[in-house]
C-alpha cells in the first residue's frame, strides 16, 4: 500500500501528477461528451472556474507557476493504448462497445485545448474556450487541480511526522463513517469524490477502503482511471451541463421550455436501462415533472443534486404514483453533500419505498475538516461551469437558489418560462 505521507512529505509531483490520464475524470463526463460529439459537436462553449467559498483565496494560496504547469501537464497527455482498449472492449452498465468507433478515433487524437488564467482579487480567473466536446473535458483536470494545489500549499508547511499524524487520524475518520454504513444490508453506495478530492492518491486510498468495509454494497466509483485501475464498474450518467448548453441554445421561449427534454430525447436515443437517470433540478424539480412526458416517467431512475433531499426523493415518489408507475421498481439516486449519517438517514426513510442509491462525493474522498489547525484543509465550494454556448449565457436555477447561476436577467427569465417561484436557500458547504 502507497504510504501517502512519505510521498507528500517527498514533494516530487513529476512522479506524481495531480492529473495523470485523461480518464482519470467521472465517467459521465466521457458519456456526455460522446453525446455532444454526435449531436453539437460544432457548438462553441466557455467554461470557467467559480470559487462559491471566497474565503479561501486561492490566487494567495496556489503557486501561479505551480498551476501552470499542472494545466500545461493535461495538455501533454493523450489516451494510452491500454485505456483505449478499456474503454473500446469494456462493458458498461452491461453493454459492450458503449463508445462507438468514431467518438474513439476522435479521442484517441485528442489533447485537451488552450487555457486562459488570470488573478483578481485574491482568486484565479481560469476559463477554457472552444468547441464543445473538448472543453468539457477540462472542468475534472481543473477542479481536481485546483483542488490538490491547495491542500499541497497546506501540507508544504508540515514535518514528516505530523504527516503521518494527519493522514492516520484522516484515515481513522473514513474507517469510522464506514463501520457506521456496514449495518445497512441493502446499502448501495459509490464514489463520486473526482472533482473536490484531496488528492488523486488519497481517492485511491479511500476506494481500497470501501472496497474492504463494505464489499460488494459499494458499487463502483465515477473514477476511470481508478475503475480500470482496480477493475470496478465505472459509475456516472449525465450533468447539468446539457440542459444548460441546450437551454442557452433555445432561440426563444418556446424552445427553452423544451430544452430540458430535448436533451433527454437525445439521450433516450444512445442509452437504455440504468444509464436512463433524470437529473430535474437544473430548472426545479417540481416544474420539470410537472411538464415532463409521459415517456420520461418509464426511465429508470432520478438522480436527486440539490434542495432538501427527502423532499426530492418524495417528490419522485409521488410523480411516479400519478403516472401509473410503481415506485418499488424504480431508483433515486442521492449526490448532494452526503456524508455518512445522512446516507444513514435516507437509507432508513425510503428503504422499502423505492430503490435507492448513492453517490458520495467530497465528504468521502475530501473531509480533514477539523484535522489542522484553523481548520486550513476543511473541504470547500469550487465548480467549473459552463457559462456561454454560441455567445449565449447559461443559467442554472437549482432546487436551492444559493447554487443558481447567470446573468441576473436571464435567471429571472428563466425563472418565469419554468414557473419557479420562492425556493428555500440551504447552504453550500460542498
Amino acid at each position: 500500500m502507497v504510504d501517502i505521507a512519505t510521498r507528500v512529505w517527498n514533494h516530487k509531483w513529476k512522479i506524481d501528477p495531480i492529473v495523470r490520464s485523461l480518464i482519470d475524470t467521472d465517467f459521465y463526463k466521457l458519456l456526455m461528451c460522446q453525446s455532444v460529439f454526435r449531436n453539437k459537436p460544432d457548438t462553441n462553449v466557455t467554461f470557467s472556474l467559480i470559487n462559491r467559498t471566497k474565503s479561501v483565496r486561492l490566487a494567495d494560496l496556489v503557486d501561479e507557476g505551480e498551476l501552470r504547469e499542472q494545466l500545461d501537464h493535461v495538455r501533454s497527455l493523450s489516451l494510452s493504448r491500454g485505456e483505449s482498449t478499456w474503454m473500446r472492449g469494456n462493458t458498461f452498465y452491461g453493454k459492450r462497445s458503449m463508445f462507438s468507433p468514431e467518438f474513439m478515433d476522435w479521442f484517441e487524437q485528442l489533447r485537451l485545448p488552450p487555457y486562459h488564467l488570470e488573478k483578481r482579487d485574491g482568486q484565479y480567473e481560469l476559463t477554457f474556450e472552444g468547441k464543445w466536446p473538448e472543453v468539457m473535458l477540462w472542468e475534472i483536470p481543473a477542479l481536481a487541480i485546483l483542488m490538490e494545489l491547495r491542500s499541497r500549499a497546506v501540507l508544504t508547511e508540515m514535518g514528516r511526522f505530523e504527516l503521518q499524524v494527519l493522514y492516520a487520524r484522516a484515515m481513522t475518520k473514513l474507517w469510522e463513517k464506514v463501520e457506521k454504513l456496514r449495518p445497512l444490508e441493502d446499502l448501495r453506495v459509490a464514489d463520486f469524490g473526482t472533482r473536490r478530492r484531496h488528492s488523486f492518491l488519497w481517492q485511491d486510498w479511500c476506494v481500497r477502503a470501501m472496497q474492504e468495509g463494505l464489499g460488494t454494497r459499494f458499487t463502483g466509483t465515477s473514477n476511470c482511471l481508478i475503475a480500470k485501475n482496480r477493475d470496478l464498474e465505472a459509475i456516472g450518467t449525465n450533468a447539468h451541463e446539457l440542459p444548460m448548453v441546450y437551454a442557452a441554445l433555445a432561440g426563444d421561449d418556446a424552445a427553452l421550455a423544451r430544452a430540458p427534454y430535448d436533451v433527454l430525447s437525445d439521450w433516450h436515443d444512445e442509452h437504455d436501462g440504468n444509464l436512463r437517470i433524470i437529473l430535474p433540478d437544473t430548472y426545479g424539480t417540481q416544474g420539470f415533472l410537472d411538464n415532463a412526458p409521459d415517456w420520461l416517467a418509464g426511465w429508470t431512475g432520478i438522480r436527486v443534486d440539490s434542495g432538501d433531499p427527502a423532499t426530492g426523493a418524495e417528490r419522485a415518489i409521488d410523480w411516479w404514483k400519478s403516472r401509473g408507475e410503481d415506485p418499488m421498481d424504480k431508483l433515486v439516486i442521492f449526490s448532494d453533500g452526503l456524508d455518512a449519517d445522512k446516507i444513514v438517514a435516507l437509507h432508513n426513510q425510503f428503504r422499502g419505498r423505492t430503490k435507492v442509491s448513492f453517490g458520495w462525493g467530497t465528504m468521502l474522498t475530501n473531509d480533514f475538516k477539523g484535522l489542522t489547525e484553523g481548520d486550513t484543509l476543511a473541504p470547500f465550494s469550487l465548480v467549473c461551469k459552463a457559462v456561454e454556448a454560441n455567445g449565449q449565457p447559461t443559467v442554472k436555477l437549482s432546487d436551492n437558489p444559493n447554487k443558481a447561476m447567470g446573468p441576473e436577467a436571464e435567471i429571472e427569465r428563466y425563472k418565469r418560462v419554468f414557473g419557479v417561484g420562492d425556493q428555500e436557500r440551504v447552504e453550500v458547504v460542498v
